[in-house]
């Protein structure tokens, strides 16, 4: 099954964000950008990719093992500034996090380090905590996604505290369909 760990924004949080994303030109072109539906909005902190059925409690115990002690005070996060990865038609627009973000990127390497040493599969690129907002490609003109950049660039949104970890099952599709497997304490 294809598996990833994330955090997922508090309902306030998304509902703000959800208010600036509406007056962007992803949300308002007649094309279609493929705007992510805010249900699914989260910050990926490990994409596994695929892994056999047989290895869900390995990928179970690593992350019970990468997380904080508890009793932690929850890292305070914003979600703010935003940009863009790629280029042409793999272009995808984003929004940040502001905070204590550095803890995520701790929670990251250690969740890692656990799936490594389990012998356990996952995407190596370097954690940049994110929102997937759309991915317009080059459905709309360059202006427009410069437009939207700037907007995002200076949006700020409410303080939340990050307190859960979710194990995904991530189903591909338009849009895909998340299934939360498993919930962690952070």
């Amino acid at each position: 099954m294809r598996l990833f760990a994330g955090i997922h924004p508090p309902e306030e949080a998304c509902a703000h964000l959800a208010t600036h994303v509406r007056t962007l030109h992803v949300s308002t072109a007649a094309v279609n950008t493929r705007l992510a539906p805010r249900t699914q909005w989260h910050v990926t902190l490990v994409f596994l990719g695929e892994v056999p059925d047989d290895r869900l409690l390995d990928v179970d115990a690593a992350l019970q093992r990468s997380t904080p002690p508890v009793g932690t005070p929850s890292a305070r996060l914003r979600i703010a500034g935003g940009g863009r990865f790629g280029r042409g038609r793999f272009t995808i627009l984003w929004a940040g996090l502001t905070g204590e973000a550095d803890r995520l990127t701790t929670l990251a390497h250690g969740i890692r380090q656990e799936l490594q040493d389990a012998r356990l599969a996952f995407d190596g690129r370097p954690f940049r905590p994110h929102l997937t907002l759309a991915r317009p490609g080059d459905r709309i003109d360059r202006s427009q996604l410069e437009a939207d950049h700037a907007a995002l660039d200076a949006y700020r949104g409410p303080e939340w505290p990050a307190t859960t970890l979710r194990l995904m099952h991530s189903r591909l599709g338009s849009p895909p369909i998340y299934t939360e497997l498993a919930r962690y304490e952070i």
